[in-house]
């Protein structure tokens, strides 16, 4: 037993998809990525498909809505939220169809909280992120809300061994850089401290399930994610730097699974699997770490959605970083 909820040499995907079709979405990755299959997401179908309008819809007594600004807090539920809850009830529809007979883990994604916050505006104007009282409302709001869209997962695929909770942090770096413009665009939001930051992102992690923490941003903030209480990190293998490596051996060393996206996320000419796989095959090696361990900690997936691929690319670059993580449990040491 490797101690996670996956087996060894398991790949899968960050969460986008291209095109329309929900239930032709959900089919593609049980195809293709059996071991760890996930809830696509379409945002090409528009407002209340995009993954800030999708996590908005999960928020509990905190209706949004959509200005010329972006989407923002609202009065009362309105026609974008009800859009983008009919969009996430289609999508688990089809879910529920397709799953039946499967067994094992299974993922869904959400936006953090820091990057929901830094894009949903409040009902006077200014973002969210401003205002420390109304982060704390709305982390305490997304809690709640995740834990009933995991039950309702839970109920409609009743094989999923374990949820594999993926939360999507892109903005957290610039949260705490303090490069968050204001909602004018004129300034830039006060950075915010790092334990609060931890602090905040850590409570809305769900109990009973396995938190991984994307972040497809340059400067992925390692031991935040790690104080957050993630059991997993997800980036793209190539913004790695050598600068990273400490905290990465930090996190590999205390059992942090890692997501590393190994194909790029739009269409591209794709290589050998043995290609693809030694970015993981190289950094375990400058790291240090048993290669017994190699295929079981890290999983290989896309380095980011695929939401801006065509759909035969998004089918290939699944089944490519498949084939991929054999490679980790077959030979990790060549």
């Amino acid at each position: 037993m490797s101690g996670y909820p996956w087996g060894e040499a398991t790949a899968t995907g960050i969460g986008s998809h291209p095109g329309e079709d929900h239930a032709e979405a959900v089919r593609v990755v049980l195809g293709e990525s059996p071991a760890l299959p996930y809830l696509p997401e379409l945002p090409a179908r528009g407002v209340g498909a995009d993954m800030i309008g999708r996590t908005a819809s999960l928020l509990l007594e905190m209706p949004v809505e959509v200005q010329p600004s972006g989407w923002r807090f609202a009065d009362r539920p309105g026609r974008d939220l009800k859009r983008a809850r009919d969009h996430l009830v289609r999508d688990l529809d089809a879910l529920e169809e397709a799953a039946q007979g499967y067994e094992g883990p299974f993922k869904i994604q959400v936006c953090g909280p820091w990057t929901l916050a830094g894009a949903v505006e409040l009902k006077y104007g200014d973002k969210t992120l401003a205002d420390p009282g109304a982060v704390r409302d709305l982390v305490d709001s997304l809690t709640e809300g995740l834990a009933a869209h995991i039950a309702d997962v839970r109920r409609r695929v009743p094989g999923a061994s374990e949820i594999v909770v993926q939360i999507d942090e892109p903005g957290l770096p610039g949260v705490l850089a303090g490069t968050v413009p204001t909602a004018s665009g004129f300034g830039r939001l006060t950075a915010v401290d790092r334990q609060v930051a931890a602090d905040r992102l850590g409570a809305v992690f769900p109990a009973g399930t396995f938190v991984v923490v994307h972040c497809c941003a340059p400067d992925v903030p390692f031991r935040v994610l790690r104080a957050a209480g993630a059991a997993g990190v997800s980036l793209d293998a190539r913004r790695l730097n050598r600068r990273d490596e400490d905290a990465i051996g930090e996190a590999v060393e205390a059992g942090t699974a890692l997501f590393l996206g190994v194909v790029p996320g739009v269409d591209a000419r794709l290589p050998d699997v043995g290609v693809v796989a030694g970015p993981a095959v190289e950094l375990w090696r400058r790291l240090g770490f048993p290669a017994a361990t190699l295929a079981s900690q890290v999983v290989l997936t896309p380095a980011c959605g695929l939401a801006g691929a065509s759909p035969a690319y998004a089918r290939a670059a699944l089944a490519t970083c498949r084939k991929a993580a054999r490679v980790l449990q077959d030979d990790p040491g060549e």
